[in-house]
């Protein structure tokens, strides 16, 4: 199974803001730390918003942190809220399936198992699980500096 870069981006907000836990980040501080477009990032963070994993703060001085505490963001539920579906094989969609032999395959009975159990794996961790090694992705995350008043770029 493969998550969609949706996904991933949300993973690495939550990852990034609970890194930086106690300050307000912006997106755009957090695609340039990742290397990514800024305009993803944009509805990834409105999305994360929505769904009550973030909290954003408009307006000069404002940004992004975490709506709760890491401890109460579970992974499998960031998931289920960023997928768009868990078909990873055509038979798992009623709308098109046109496998001729799905009344006698045994191989999607597999694949919804191997499917529940990747879930059951992420349901299992917490963003705090995947911060306990937060002071190693601090260094590679730094937060940008401040530049001086009238600074040229």
């Amino acid at each position: 199974m493969q998550l969609t870069l949706y996904t991933d981006y949300s993973l690495r907000v939550l990852i990034y803001l609970g890194t930086h836990d106690g300050r307000l980040a912006t997106v755009s501080e957090i695609a340039r730390s990742y290397g990514i477009s800024r305009n993803h990032l944009v509805k990834v963070v409105h999305n994360l918003s929505q769904q009550g994993f973030v909290k954003t703060t408009r307006g000069k001085g404002g940004g992004i942190s975490l709506a709760r505490a890491p401890g109460r963001i579970n992974v499998g539920d960031v998931v289920r809220h960023t997928e768009i579906d868990f078909h990873i094989v055509e038979c798992f969609d009623p709308a098109s399936m046109t496998c001729p032999i799905i009344p006698a395959c045994l191989l999607r009975r597999v694949l919804r198992e191997a499917s529940s159990a990747f879930m059951k794996v992420l349901d299992s961790y917490t963003l705090a699980d995947l911060l306990k090694n937060r002071n190693q992705v601090a260094v590679l995350l730094p937060v940008p500096r401040k530049r001086a008043a009238g600074a040229r770029r």
